[in-house]
């Protein structure tokens, strides 16, 4: 659906995917959590599936009207637990290794 919303915008050459859904009990709201690829591109793809919500929430409700009742409000947020992971990744990897690097030892030292 995400997919078919963007290529009408007239935007290609990228990947959405959805990370994660949180959903309330009463099945009221949803919060949808996308991975853009490229990560530059986060920011235009997250404000142009916003203004697509009420077309994106449709499209759903048609595909899943026979297993839910109700359709649950859709809140758009872009997911940066990669961008986190990445970093993390590169600073254990990086410069500040104390195993690579034994001058930084002498600074984590206690006192």
């Amino acid at each position: 659906i995400l997919q078919g919303e963007i290529r009408k915008n007239g935007i290609s050459n990228l990947i959405i995917s959805v990370s994660k859904v949180s959903v309330t009990t009463d099945l009221s709201v949803a919060k949808v959590y996308l991975s853009v690829f490229p990560t530059e591109k986060a920011a235009e793809i997250l404000a142009a599936v916003r203004s697509n919500m009420p077309l994106i929430k449709h499209d759903l409700a048609q595909r899943v009207k026979l297993q839910l009742r109700k359709v649950p409000n859709l809140s758009f947020f872009i997911d940066d637990s990669l961008d986190q992971i990445e970093k993390i990744d590169h600073e254990l990897k990086g410069e500040s290794n104390p195993i690579t690097n034994p001058e930084l030892l002498e600074k984590r030292k206690k006192s």
